[in-house]
């Protein structure tokens, strides 16, 4: 039987991180994956680009219930530590509208700079260990796998990942384990994920972009607007606005069953009302065509498609239409397409500042399998490399 000081399970950015963090510290770790490559998420985030993390990697940007979790692993290593980690590892960064990404524009350029990493510390990588359970012994903990393998070490590091892009080996399997061990699972839903809605006018402008607001209204109470590109889609709606709304919206209807969901969407967020009704008006005495009333204001498309609204006589009806267009919300189009899960392992379950487990000593989590999750932007990967190192930390 193999015997380390510490075995992480996962090879995502929280398990390459926590990896990193105790082989620098000259302790035998080897990291378990259940996939036959390393870091497969890390290639697809940020459309290939990978979004290190954000210039403002603050706790506010996160889930509610994560937040004082969350800031004790930043105050141990935060935006600094982290664009410091990267550094020393060769990779130079740029800053896009707070957004940090490789100068490469390459998620394969992080991963490679990892993956020299491990390779300089002489981190072994045990692929297909499909994690079955773990167990204690006076000796230690024994990590288990499917395929009948087990490792003996002093600490183990679980860094599973959520359910979101299950393809590429976060499939929640890591929950099961977690409850084995007496934790708690907030319910996992698809976060920052596409929606499902049935409108003529998304069918009609599938594919078309423009740079809207839109807030979540569920069952009559409005949630914060939120700016960014729409995309229409034979579906109905994406797009950064509409992930960066999509967290409470999959909440009330995959955990509390709710139905009175809409998005409301300001189509022209850069005028205000009165500025609206008064260029709509200059354009109706000036006898412009119905079809081309937005024009210059909004895609061509959006004149036709939009037509019988145009053709209300009352102007001030067709600036409520533009400004605040609601779509009922039937649904979301799941895992395969969300991009973070919002749910896990109850934070409440983890200490603060070192993550270790509050039930099992010797047990750490780190990265998306607990209850943590933060806006679009850069924040779960903040998120993921902080938590890693840190629990990679302790002794």
């Amino acid at each position: 039987m193999e015997k380390y000081s510490t075995v992480v399970i996962g090879s995502g950015a929280a398990g390459i991180c926590a990896a990193i963090s105790k082989g620098r510290k000259g302790e035998s770790v080897i990291i378990c994956e259940k996939m036959p490559q390393l870091g497969k998420k890390i290639l697809a985030s940020g459309n290939g680009r990978c979004n290190l993390l954000n210039d403002d990697l603050s706790e506010i940007n996160y889930n509610p219930a994560a937040r004082e979790f969350v800031k004790s692993v930043f105050a141990k290593f935060g935006k600094s530590e982290i664009l410091e980690f990267f550094k020393s590892l060769g990779l130079e960064v740029y800053s896009q509208e707070g957004r940090i990404f490789p100068i490469t524009n390459q998620a394969a350029s992080v991963l490679k700079v990892l993956d020299m990493e491990l390779k300089r510390l002489s981190v072994p990588i045990e692929y297909n260990f499909n994690c079955s359970g773990i167990s204690f012994t006076k000796n230690g903990i024994l990590v288990s796998s499917k395929e009948g393998k087990t490792i003996e070490c002093r600490k183990v590091i679980i860094t599973g990942g959520g359910k979101s892009y299950p393809a590429l080996g976060s499939d929640g399997s890591m929950y099961a384990i977690a409850r084995q061990l007496g934790h708690t699972i907030i319910e996992p839903v698809p976060s920052a994920v596409p929606l499902v809605v049935k409108d003529s006018l998304c069918h009609f402008l599938q594919g078309q972009r423009i740079f809207a607001s839109a807030r979540n209204v569920i069952e009559g109470k409005e949630g914060d607007a939120v700016r960014g590109e729409l995309l229409f889609t034979k579906y109905g709606l994406s797009g950064t606005c509409i992930l960066d709304v999509s967290e409470a919206i999959s909440i009330e209807m995959s955990r509390h069953n709710k139905t009175d969901v809409f998005v409301a969407v300001d189509m022209v967020p850069f005028m205000d009302e009165e500025q609206l009704n008064n260029e709509l008006n200059k354009r109706r005495k000036a006898k412009f065509p119905v079809e081309d009333m937005l024009v210059g204001i909004l895609p061509n498309k959006f004149g036709v498609a939009l037509k019988n609204i145009l053709e209300t006589k009352d102007v001030n009806v067709i600036v409520h239409s533009l400004k605040n267009n609601r779509f009922k919300v039937t649904g979301t189009r799941g895992w395969n397409e969300a991009e973070f899960t919002s749910g896990g392992i109850n934070v409440n379950e983890v200490h603060h500042g070192t993550l270790e487990s509050r039930l099992k000593k010797g047990v750490y989590f780190a990265g998306e399998v607990l209850d943590v999750n933060g806006k679009c932007g850069g924040y779960n990967l903040g998120w993921a490399w902080a938590s890693g190192f840190v629990a990679g930390q302790i002794i």
